[in-house]
């Protein structure tokens, strides 16, 4: 049985609305260098640890729970001949041991649904970072407030409010690095290409009409609501 995201986000090298530049721009933020222990929680596909070890040279510990994409990050790492400094756990990175102050950088870009939302995110990786260190969350938010009441919120805030969630955990934030429209209409068309193209291949799957009327809400969510209204940014944050 195909899972919706495996297809979905098979053309994806970041699973996120974001870039390369930006992921080099969040390890420039971060201070990496080659001395560097990043964890890096829901991991996907290793798209942003491959560009930091690359660029930076630091050690990156991923935690993922889906093994297509723990096999497809492990073959891209073997690629860009990075496993000396990249290593993927398979897992529920929620179960993951956090040791005590034992990481540079905690990274969760995209996957705060892994501690069930943002607080729980920062309450999982705060401790988990060293002092001195950093976190840093991918997470969407409302561009506008109120929504209109159509428009379920999600469990997301504003921008604003989003990053008071970091400074409410003890955490001093450093920078912000947002999703651009083009950055979105990237991540989503590449979406829309991979479900066409599976669909048009695979048109007697069993589960074929369960990943059209997916995909095409999907699609028409963004056009109608979420490019207009949904935002997107890591934010990063130092532990005093």
């Amino acid at each position: 049985m195909p899972w919706y995201f495996a297809v979905a986000e098979r053309d994806h090298e970041i699973q996120d609305p974001t870039s390369a530049e930006k992921i080099r721009q969040l390890g420039s933020l971060l201070r990496l260098g080659p001395d560097s222990r990043v964890l890096d929680v829901a991991c996907g596909k290793a798209g942003p640890a491959l560009v930091l070890a690359a660029e930076f040279g630091c050690s990156i510990l991923g935690v993922e729970r889906a093994e297509e994409f723990v096999a497809v990050g492990r073959a891209r790492i073997a690629n860009a001949g990075l496993e000396d400094r990249i290593e993927i756990v398979e897992g529920d990175a929620s179960a993951y041991p956090l040791e005590p102050e034992a990481w540079d950088a905690a990274l969760c870009l995209g996957a705060s649904f892994v501690y069930h939302d943002l607080d729980g995110t920062l309450e999982a990786l705060a401790p988990a970072v060293r002092k001195g260190g950093f976190v840093a969350v991918g997470e969407p938010y409302w561009r506008e407030w109120p929504l209109p009441p159509t428009v379920d919120d999600e469990g997301w805030v504003t921008l604003p409010q989003t990053v008071a969630k970091f400074e409410g955990a003890g955490l001093a934030p450093v920078g912000i690095i947002a999703a651009s429209d083009d950055d979105w209409d990237r991540y989503e068309s590449l979406h829309w290409r991979a479900l066409e193209e599976w669909l048009a291949e695979n048109p007697d799957d069993p589960e074929a009409a369960d990943i059209r009327e997916r995909h095409e809400r999907s699609r028409d969510e963004y056009l109608a609501v979420h490019r207009r209204l949904l935002g997107w940014a890591i934010v990063a944050a130092l532990k005093p």
